[in-house]
C-alpha cells in the first residue's frame, strides 16, 4: 500500500506542472481598444480555451513595450506607432493578434479637446498651445501631427506633453494644458463636466481605416508559447464578435476595466475590433512615421507579425 501511495504521489507531482496554468497578464491603457480581451476575460472565453488571463492597467501606452520585456506583462496592447518605434529601436517584439482599427464611426470618438478660455477655429490656432497626449509618439499623437502637417501647420510649433487618460479632466480643469488628444468616453465625460469643448475631429478629417492597437508579445515568449498564442488568437476572435455585436456586454467589460461610468460607456460606440492583422496593414503607419522622422531603419513588416 505504501508503495502504491508513493506511486500516486509521484504521479501527481509529475502531472501538476502539465495541468497548472501560467497566468498571462495583458496590459492596456484605459480605453476601449482592448475590449476584445476584456470581454474574453469577463465572459470566460479565455478559460474556455484553457488560458488564465488577467487584465493589467497601464497608464501610458508608450510604457507597454518595456512592460512586456520586463515580463511584468506577457502581452500588451501598444498602439501601432508605439510598437513600430519600439521595433525600430531594436526591441524584439511581435504582433500576435489584432485589437482595433479606425473606422468612419469610431473616428468621431477621437478629438482634440480644448479647455475653457481657449478658442480653436482652425488648425493653425494650435500653434503655441500646450497639448497633452496619452503617450508621445503614440497613436493619438502621431495621428494629430499627421493632421497638422496636412493642414499646413508645423507641429514643432505645438508644445506636446504626456497626460494619462484618467488625469485628463483634472489637468484640463486646472489649466495645466490647453488641450488634450483624447477619445471616448473621456470626451463625453469632460463635456458633461463643462470643462471645455471639442477643438477638432482630426481623425474624421484623415478618414483612415488602419490598425489602432494590436496585441503584442516578445518574440522569445511567443516562440516558447506558440500553442498559447493560438489559443489567445482564438479567444480574441470570439471576444471581437461580442464587442462588435453586443453593446451591453462590451460596455460592461469596458466600464469595469477603465473605471468609467457604465452609462457613459454605453453612450459611445467602442472602436471596431478586428482580430486579424496583416503586414500590409502596417504599411501606412510606417510611411507616416518615416515622414515624421520617427523611424531610423527599414522595417520588414512580415517579420513583425508572429506566424
Amino acid at each position: 500500500m505504501r508503495v502504491l501511495l508513493a506511486s500516486f504521489a509521484v504521479a501527481a507531482m509529475l502531472a501538476a506542472p502539465a495541468q497548472a496554468q501560467t497566468k498571462i497578464h495583458v496590459g492596456c491603457t484605459a480605453t476601449s481598444d482592448c475590449a476584445s480581451a476584456m470581454v474574453a476575460v469577463d465572459e470566460g472565453i479565455f478559460k474556455k480555451h484553457g488560458l488564465d488571463v488577467e487584465m493589467t492597467p497601464i497608464a501610458i501606452n508608450s510604457n507597454i513595450p518595456a512592460a512586456i520585456l520586463s515580463d511584468s506583462i506577457q502581452i500588451g496592447g501598444p498602439t501601432s506607432t508605439v510598437f513600430l518605434q519600439a521595433a525600430d529601436g531594436g526591441l524584439d517584439l511581435v504582433a500576435i493578434a489584432g485589437a482595433t482599427v479606425m473606422s468612419p464611426v469610431s473616428n468621431r470618438n477621437i478629438t482634440a479637446f480644448v479647455r475653457n478660455g481657449i478658442t480653436i477655429k482652425e488648425p493653425k490656432d494650435f500653434i503655441g498651445k500646450k497639448v497633452g497626449a496619452p503617450g508621445l509618439n503614440a497613436f493619438l499623437h502621431v495621428l494629430f501631427v499627421k493632421w497638422l502637417v496636412e493642414k499646413g501647420v508645423d507641429p514643432k510649433k505645438v508644445n506636446f506633453v504626456e497626460v494619462t487618460f484618467p488625469t485628463m479632466g483634472d489637468i484640463i480643469k486646472s489649466g495645466g494644458v490647453d488641450a488634450v488628444l483624447t477619445s471616448e468616453p473621456t470626451v463625453t465625460r469632460m463635456l458633461n463636466a463643462k470643462l471645455g469643448s471639442v477643438g477638432a475631429h482630426y481623425a474624421v478629417d484623415l478618414g483612415r481605416t488602419d490598425p489602432i492597437i494590436f496585441y503584442a508579445a516578445s518574440r522569445e515568449w511567443a516562440e516558447k508559447n506558440a500553442e498559447t498564442v493560438k489559443k489567445f488568437r482564438a479567444a480574441i476572435a470570439e471576444g471581437a464578435k461580442i464587442v462588435n455585436g453586443d453593446r451591453e456586454k462590451a460596455s460592461a467589460s469596458i466600464s469595469k476595466f477603465t473605471k468609467q461610468p457604465l452609462e457613459l460607456v454605453k453612450a459611445t460606440p467602442p472602436n471596431r475590433s478586428e482580430p486579424t492583422l496583416t503586414p500590409e496593414q502596417l504599411g501606412w503607419w510606417i510611411d507616416v512615421m518615416s515622414s515624421q522622422k520617427m523611424l531610423q531603419t527599414k522595417l520588414d513588416t512580415k517579420k513583425l507579425i508572429f506566424n
